[in-house]
């Protein structure tokens, strides 16, 4: 049986013409949302989502393009642009009753949640990123062999056509590389989530480039809009991420902090799946977030 974050219930949510979400939710009390990242899905949060469920309600979606949500076809760069995405989410909380959120998000579903609070900073009330730069400040950063970690952000922001039959001819290999060289303590995901994971993106391998593609485009071009108007975020915002600027030559820290006043900023030692490798630091620090 393909596994379930324990005590939730299951729904499918519209969003969007065309869109709907596949949603666990679980819990009472203030609403927070979690967005997984790459290559995964919701399920990524289940031992975060159990313990946060004591005293919120959580939801927990598989993003458009991923998992058992719905997959449109990309007609033009806005279909998964971060900003797209992000409206989904807004949208995913009022179909459930929520006008105000916490969101947190990892690796590509943090590049959402960033967007979201940029678009939407009336509805966040806090906002967490786990191991990612924002978009721009991401393709900044990026320079010589140092950069090769990341070959996989190049390979999809090739125009359509070549990533998706690359990826499509062994996407187990694909996906299974980051599930196995990004993961400190292997023992976090064990065969039967690995094999959910690989299941869903092998069925998502054009909307998972797609997204990719538009983090090479439209997305550069709505951080920059946002970094030349002097936008910022407002609300209490939480990072953690690993060193990746020992290797790479940067501060994390100031790149975030230039974008949000209140910040926390936290290197970690476990693996790039937190979530799944250090549930309990995870879940105190969204809590001391949530009490900020």
């Amino acid at each position: 049986m393909t596994p379930v974050i324990a005590g939730f219930d299951h729904h499918r949510v519209p969003v969007a013409d065309g869109v709907s979400l596949h949603t666990a939710v679980g819990g009472s009390g203030t609403p927070v949302v979690l967005l997984h990242g790459f290559p995964q899905t919701h399920l990524m949060w289940r031992h975060v989502a159990a313990a946060l469920a004591a005293d919120h309600t959580v939801i927990c979606p598989d993003l458009r393009g991923y998992g058992a949500s719905d997959k449109p076809a990309e007609t033009d760069g806005t279909v998964y642009a971060k900003r797209t995405m992000a409206a989904d989410v807004v949208a995913l909380a009022r179909e459930l009753g929520h006008e105000r959120f916490a969101l947190a998000g990892h690796d590509r579903g943090a590049l959402v949640a960033f967007r979201a609070a940029l678009d939407h900073p009336g509805m966040l009330t806090h906002l967490a990123c786990l191991d990612v730069l924002p978009t721009l400040d991401m393709w900044e950063v990026m320079h010589g062999v140092t950069a090769a970690v990341g070959f996989h952000l190049y390979l999809m922001a090739q125009p359509p056509g070549l990533p998706e039959r690359m990826i499509g001819a062994a996407p187990d290999a694909f996906f299974g590389h980051f599930l196995d060289t990004w993961t400190a303590d292997r023992r976090a995901v064990p065969a039967e989530v690995r094999a959910a994971y690989l299941a869903a993106c092998r069925e998502a391998v054009p909307s998972i480039v797609a997204d990719y593609r538009a983090s090479a485009g439209v997305d550069i071009e709505h951080d920059r809009a946002d970094r030349a108007a002097g936008r910022t975020l407002g609300m209490p915002v939480s990072v953690l991420q690993q060193d990746w600027g020992a290797a790479l030559g940067f501060d994390a820290a100031a790149l975030w902090r230039a974008w949000a006043a209140d910040l926390r900023h936290t290197t970690v030692t476990c693996g790039h799946f937190m979530a799944e490798e250090a549930p309990d630091d995870i879940v105190k620090a969204l809590r001391e977030l949530l009490a900020r």
